[in-house]
Protein backbone atom coordinates (compact mmCIF):
# COMPACT_ATOMS: atom_id res chain seq x y z
CA UNK A 1 0.00 0.00 0.00
CA UNK A 2 1.36 3.29 -0.85
CA UNK A 3 -0.52 6.49 0.47
CA UNK A 4 -2.67 6.31 3.20
CA UNK A 5 -5.14 9.57 3.00
CA UNK A 6 -5.66 10.82 7.24
CA UNK A 7 -8.70 12.97 8.09
CA UNK A 8 -10.18 14.02 11.86
CA UNK A 9 -13.61 15.45 11.83
CA UNK A 10 -16.32 16.59 13.91
CA UNK A 11 -19.92 17.48 12.61
CA UNK A 12 -18.57 18.11 9.42
CA UNK A 13 -21.22 17.01 6.76
CA UNK A 14 -21.27 20.28 5.01
CA UNK A 15 -17.46 19.46 3.49
CA UNK A 16 -16.42 16.05 4.56
CA UNK A 17 -17.92 15.06 1.39
CA UNK A 18 -15.77 16.95 -0.79
CA UNK A 19 -12.81 16.10 1.27
CA UNK A 20 -13.09 12.13 0.73
CA UNK A 21 -13.52 12.81 -2.91
CA UNK A 22 -10.66 15.07 -3.50
CA UNK A 23 -8.31 11.89 -2.01
CA UNK A 24 -10.16 8.84 -3.56
CA UNK A 25 -7.17 8.08 -5.52
CA UNK A 26 -5.32 7.29 -2.44
CA UNK A 27 -4.89 3.37 -1.42
CA UNK A 28 -6.79 3.63 1.62
CA UNK A 29 -8.84 6.80 3.66
CA UNK A 30 -9.05 6.77 7.59
CA UNK A 31 -11.08 9.02 9.15
CA UNK A 32 -11.56 9.60 13.13
CA UNK A 33 -14.55 11.21 13.89
CA UNK A 34 -15.34 12.17 17.81
CA UNK A 35 -19.34 13.20 18.96
CA UNK A 36 -20.66 14.42 15.88
CA UNK A 37 -24.35 15.22 16.02
CA UNK A 38 -24.66 15.14 12.27
CA UNK A 39 -24.46 13.26 8.90
CA UNK A 40 -20.67 13.14 9.16
CA UNK A 41 -19.79 9.53 9.85
CA UNK A 42 -22.39 8.23 7.62
CA UNK A 43 -20.97 10.11 4.74
CA UNK A 44 -17.73 8.58 5.60
CA UNK A 45 -18.95 5.14 5.73
CA UNK A 46 -20.80 5.39 2.46
CA UNK A 47 -17.56 6.82 0.57
CA UNK A 48 -15.73 3.79 1.76
CA UNK A 49 -13.64 5.21 4.25
CA UNK A 50 -12.08 3.39 7.39
CA UNK A 51 -13.86 5.36 10.17
CA UNK A 52 -12.68 5.09 13.74
CA UNK A 53 -14.93 7.02 16.66
CA UNK A 54 -13.77 7.93 19.60
CA UNK A 55 -15.51 8.27 23.09
CA UNK A 56 -13.07 12.08 23.87
CA UNK A 57 -11.17 14.47 22.23
CA UNK A 58 -7.99 14.65 23.45
CA UNK A 59 -6.85 17.84 21.05
CA UNK A 60 -5.96 18.26 17.36
CA UNK A 61 -2.76 17.57 17.85
CA UNK A 62 -3.35 13.50 19.64
CA UNK A 63 -6.11 13.26 17.39
CA UNK A 64 -4.16 12.97 14.21
CA UNK A 65 -1.63 10.75 15.81
CA UNK A 66 -4.66 8.35 16.61
CA UNK A 67 -5.46 8.58 12.85
CA UNK A 68 -1.52 8.27 11.38
CA UNK A 69 -1.46 5.07 14.27
CA UNK A 70 -4.30 3.68 11.80
CA UNK A 71 -2.33 4.68 8.43
CA UNK A 72 -0.96 1.30 6.60
CA UNK A 73 0.48 2.84 3.81
CA UNK A 74 4.58 4.14 3.00
CA UNK A 75 3.41 7.33 2.69
CA UNK A 76 0.12 9.49 4.22
CA UNK A 77 -1.43 12.94 3.33
CA UNK A 78 -2.58 14.15 6.20
CA UNK A 79 -6.31 16.39 5.63
CA UNK A 80 -9.11 18.52 7.76
CA UNK A 81 -12.71 17.60 6.98
CA UNK A 82 -12.91 21.44 5.69
CA UNK A 83 -9.89 20.91 2.99
CA UNK A 84 -9.64 19.14 -0.34
CA UNK A 85 -6.67 18.28 -2.72
CA UNK A 86 -7.06 19.90 -6.64
CA UNK A 87 -6.48 17.62 -9.38
CA UNK A 88 -3.07 19.99 -9.83
CA UNK A 89 -1.99 19.09 -6.36
CA UNK A 90 -2.76 15.73 -6.78
CA UNK A 91 -0.51 15.28 -9.81
CA UNK A 92 2.01 17.05 -8.07
CA UNK A 93 1.95 14.60 -4.75
CA UNK A 94 1.66 11.32 -6.48
CA UNK A 95 4.81 12.77 -8.69
CA UNK A 96 6.80 13.56 -5.48
CA UNK A 97 5.88 10.58 -3.75
CA UNK A 98 6.68 7.94 -6.60
CA UNK A 99 10.51 9.74 -6.75
CA UNK A 100 10.78 11.50 -3.29
CA UNK A 101 14.32 12.48 -4.11
CA UNK A 102 15.57 12.34 -0.49
CA UNK A 103 12.83 13.85 1.13
CA UNK A 104 10.94 12.32 3.88
CA UNK A 105 7.72 15.02 3.68
CA UNK A 106 6.85 17.94 1.49
CA UNK A 107 4.98 21.01 2.27
CA UNK A 108 2.90 22.87 0.05
CA UNK A 109 0.85 26.27 0.25
CA UNK A 110 -2.64 26.60 1.79
CA UNK A 111 -5.47 29.10 0.12
CA UNK A 112 -7.96 29.50 3.01
CA UNK A 113 -11.33 31.43 2.18
CA UNK A 114 -13.03 33.56 4.76
CA UNK A 115 -16.81 33.75 4.51
CA UNK A 116 -16.81 33.08 0.85
CA UNK A 117 -13.71 34.74 -0.45
CA UNK A 118 -10.06 33.59 -0.53
CA UNK A 119 -7.58 35.91 1.23
CA UNK A 120 -4.60 36.09 -0.82
CA UNK A 121 -2.90 38.49 1.95
CA UNK A 122 -3.49 39.02 5.82
CA UNK A 123 -1.18 36.15 6.66
CA UNK A 124 -3.26 33.41 5.11
CA UNK A 125 -1.32 33.32 1.59
CA UNK A 126 1.01 31.44 1.27
CA UNK A 127 0.34 29.60 4.39
CA UNK A 128 2.50 26.65 3.96
CA UNK A 129 1.59 23.68 5.52
CA UNK A 130 3.61 20.22 5.25
CA UNK A 131 1.14 17.21 4.98
CA UNK A 132 2.33 14.51 2.87
CA UNK A 133 5.44 12.58 4.68
CA UNK A 134 6.74 9.23 4.50
CA UNK A 135 5.31 7.29 7.62
CA UNK A 136 7.36 6.71 10.38
CA UNK A 137 9.13 9.78 9.78
CA UNK A 138 6.87 12.60 11.35
CA UNK A 139 4.26 12.84 13.99
CA UNK A 140 1.84 16.10 14.98
CA UNK A 141 2.75 18.13 18.09
CA UNK A 142 0.62 16.82 21.21
CA UNK A 143 -1.35 20.24 21.73
CA UNK A 144 -5.04 21.31 22.02
CA UNK A 145 -4.57 23.77 18.64
CA UNK A 146 -2.45 24.65 16.32
CA UNK A 147 -0.43 21.82 16.03
CA UNK A 148 2.41 21.25 13.59
CA UNK A 149 3.74 18.37 11.71
CA UNK A 150 7.40 17.59 13.42
CA UNK A 151 9.72 15.91 10.33
CA UNK A 152 12.35 13.84 11.12
CA UNK A 153 14.11 14.30 7.71
CA UNK A 154 14.31 16.95 4.75
CA UNK A 155 11.06 18.43 3.35
CA UNK A 156 10.34 19.69 -0.24
CA UNK A 157 8.13 22.02 -1.54
CA UNK A 158 5.15 21.76 -4.19
CA UNK A 159 3.58 24.45 -5.86
CA UNK A 160 0.16 24.02 -6.36
CA UNK A 161 -2.01 24.59 -3.50
CA UNK A 162 -3.90 22.97 -0.98
CA UNK A 163 -7.66 24.57 -0.68
CA UNK A 164 -9.26 24.84 3.04
CA UNK A 165 -12.79 26.33 3.69
CA UNK A 166 -11.81 28.06 6.92
CA UNK A 167 -15.06 30.07 7.80
CA UNK A 168 -17.70 29.44 5.68
CA UNK A 169 -20.04 32.26 8.15
CA UNK A 170 -20.29 34.36 10.90
CA UNK A 171 -21.67 31.67 13.13
CA UNK A 172 -19.38 29.23 12.31
CA UNK A 173 -16.47 32.22 13.32
CA UNK A 174 -17.97 32.70 16.16
CA UNK A 175 -17.87 29.16 17.39
CA UNK A 176 -14.50 28.58 16.10
CA UNK A 177 -13.22 31.68 17.98
CA UNK A 178 -15.14 30.71 21.29
CA UNK A 179 -13.85 27.12 21.13
CA UNK A 180 -10.54 28.03 19.86
CA UNK A 181 -9.50 31.18 22.66
CA UNK A 182 -10.68 28.37 25.43
CA UNK A 183 -8.08 25.28 24.14
CA UNK A 184 -5.53 28.30 23.85
CA UNK A 185 -5.69 29.86 27.20
CA UNK A 186 -5.63 26.64 28.62
CA UNK A 187 -2.86 25.25 26.98
CA UNK A 188 -1.23 28.55 27.83
CA UNK A 189 -1.98 28.16 31.54
CA UNK A 190 -0.35 24.50 31.50
CA UNK A 191 2.79 26.76 30.42
CA UNK A 192 2.79 28.44 33.16
CA UNK A 193 1.48 31.96 31.07
CA UNK A 194 -0.40 34.26 32.99
CA UNK A 195 -2.18 37.61 32.06
CA UNK A 196 -4.31 40.77 32.82
CA UNK A 197 -6.84 42.68 31.18
CA UNK A 198 -4.08 45.21 29.98
CA UNK A 199 -2.39 42.43 28.30
CA UNK A 200 -5.29 40.85 26.73
CA UNK A 201 -6.13 44.74 25.11
CA UNK A 202 -2.47 45.02 24.05
CA UNK A 203 -2.87 41.64 22.43
CA UNK A 204 -6.00 41.97 20.69
CA UNK A 205 -4.69 45.77 19.86
CA UNK A 206 -1.36 44.53 18.33
CA UNK A 207 -3.50 41.55 16.27
CA UNK A 208 -5.40 43.69 14.94
CA UNK A 209 -2.90 46.01 13.59
CA UNK A 210 -0.82 42.83 12.32
CA UNK A 211 -3.50 41.32 10.07
CA UNK A 212 -5.02 44.73 8.74
CA UNK A 213 -1.68 46.79 8.59
CA UNK A 214 1.28 44.20 8.36
CA UNK A 215 0.37 41.54 6.43
CA UNK A 216 -2.23 44.17 4.03
CA UNK A 217 -5.25 42.57 4.98
CA UNK A 218 -6.85 45.94 3.90
CA UNK A 219 -6.26 44.60 0.07
CA UNK A 220 -8.70 41.60 1.02
CA UNK A 221 -11.78 43.69 0.96
CA UNK A 222 -14.53 44.05 3.47
CA UNK A 223 -13.79 40.20 4.54
CA UNK A 224 -10.08 41.32 5.19
CA UNK A 225 -11.34 43.78 7.72
CA UNK A 226 -13.27 41.56 9.13
CA UNK A 227 -11.15 38.98 9.41
CA UNK A 228 -8.57 41.28 11.39
CA UNK A 229 -11.34 42.45 14.25
CA UNK A 230 -12.48 38.61 14.40
CA UNK A 231 -8.64 37.53 14.66
CA UNK A 232 -8.09 40.31 16.76
CA UNK A 233 -10.68 39.63 19.36
CA UNK A 234 -9.95 35.58 19.27
CA UNK A 235 -6.47 37.28 20.73
CA UNK A 236 -8.07 39.60 22.91
CA UNK A 237 -10.79 36.06 24.61
CA UNK A 238 -8.21 34.18 24.48
CA UNK A 239 -5.83 36.60 26.93
CA UNK A 240 -9.25 37.34 29.22
CA UNK A 241 -9.89 33.49 29.33
CA UNK A 242 -6.16 33.28 30.80
CA UNK A 243 -6.43 35.98 33.19
CA UNK A 244 -9.83 34.08 34.48
CA UNK A 245 -8.21 30.76 34.85
CA UNK A 246 -4.94 32.11 36.79
CA UNK A 247 -7.26 33.94 38.89
CA UNK A 248 -9.73 30.48 39.67
CA UNK A 249 -6.39 28.60 40.27
CA UNK A 250 -4.69 31.47 42.99
CA UNK A 251 -8.55 30.77 44.46
CA UNK A 252 -7.47 27.29 45.50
Amino acid sequence: MNLSAIIIAKNAEGTIRRCLESVAWADEIVVVEHGSADRTAEICRDAGARLHQTPDWPGFGRQKNRALELARGEWVVSLDADEWVTPELRVEITRAIAAPGGYTAFRFPRRSSFCGRFMRHSGWWPDYVTRVFRRGTARFSDVPVHEKLIVDGNVGTLAQPLLHESVSDLDQMLVKMNAYSTASARSLYEQGRRASLATALVHGGWTFVRVYVLRAGFLDGREGLMLAIANAEGSYYRHLKLMLLAGRGSER
